[in-house]
């Protein structure tokens, strides 16, 4: 078991089934059971994800002092998080609401409500992080003061920069610069991943990339092994909703690398952990235990042979 410190968002996911995309208008719809609502955000998402696998998350987070805000709170003692490291301190809880189609394409609509104009409090976060083995940094503004404070301590950090466009890009910059594990989608990579990989190599510090391609897998880069290695995506259940499916292959990568110190073998897994997630429409829903997981791997495995 692993001692992973989670900075990053918690909001209040509802989740809509529609026919499809485009959405042609009509005044009332009736999608039975298929409107809900649920706890999410990138934080919980992977802190969640993480323990659902064995390690303990120590999760650290601002949420609003309202109605959501109690609601958030009841769930983390429920799961055996520290209440204490997440703080009502906003105004309002950030909500999201995701539109899904029977192929499991999604809209992803976010309101952060006043989060990125608040910070958390210094010591409350050193706190949290000492006796971490790693820091999964989430690209929220709160967990970007942090940043130097971990790496002069020694604690790796990993980051999911999520869809990318440019080696320049300002909101990011400062997590590529900051990341010894870094993830992103090749969603709006301006290259093919080997060539991405070698500019964030050439650029930044990080020793491990891996690149999510959806229904193609994933892409693997590892600096000190020389190593570059695509994962195909494999089949584990129908797909519900892809909402975080990166999530769910960062924190199975996490999980598995803190462990094995093998990025390929951590990423085959994690690969396997996704896809089964996205079976689920909520995206912190669908995630396996250590145990189901490598049974699933070796289901797969027997399927090759």
């Amino acid at each position: 078991m692993s001692k992973v410190l989670v900075s990053g968002l918690i909001n209040i996911e509802t989740t809509l089934k529609v026919d499809g995309f485009p959405i042609p208008y009509f005044p009332v719809r009736y999608p039975f059971f298929g409107a809900g609502s649920t706890i999410s955000g990138v934080g919980w998402n992977v802190a969640k994800a993480l323990t659902t696998l064995g390690d303990e998350a120590v999760f650290v987070s601002l949420i609003g002092s309202d109605l959501f805000g109690e609601l958030i709170l009841n769930a983390v003692a429920k799961v055996g998080w520290k209440q204490g490291y997440i703080l009502q301190t906003l105004e309002e809880t950030p909500q999201s609401v995701i539109l899904f189609d029977p192929e499991g394409r999604r809209q992803i609509n976010v309101d952060l409500k006043d989060i990125q104009e608040r910070t958390y409090p210094v010591e409350k976060f050193y706190m949290a992080v000492r006796c971490c083995e790693l820091a999964v940094m989430s690209t929220i503004n709160f967990s970007r003061s942090h940043l130097p404070y971990i790496r002069a301590a020694g604690i790796p950090i990993a980051s999911d920069i999520h869809t990318i466009s440019s080696l320049d890009d300002a909101y990011n910059r400062d997590f590529m610069e900051a990341a010894d594990i870094l993830f992103c989608s090749d969603e709006c990579l301006p290259c093919s991943p080997e060539e991405w990989a070698g500019k964030i190599f050439d650029n930044f510090l990080a020793k491990i990339l891996v690149i999510g391609m959806g229904s193609k897998g994933a892409f693997l880069a590892d600096r000190t092994r020389g190593l570059r290695e695509h994962v195909p995506a494999v089949f584990t259940r129908a797909i519900v909703n892809t909402i975080g499916a990166g999530d769910a292959l960062f924190s199975g990568f996490v999980h598995y690398y803190m462990r094995t110190k093998d990025p390929l073998s951590s990423l085959r897994k994690a690969v396997v952990f996704a896809s089964y997630k996205i079976g689920e429409r909520g995206a912190a829903e669908g995630f396996l235990t250590e145990s189901e997981l490598e049974r699933w791997c070796e289901t797969i495995a027997a399927r090759s042979e």
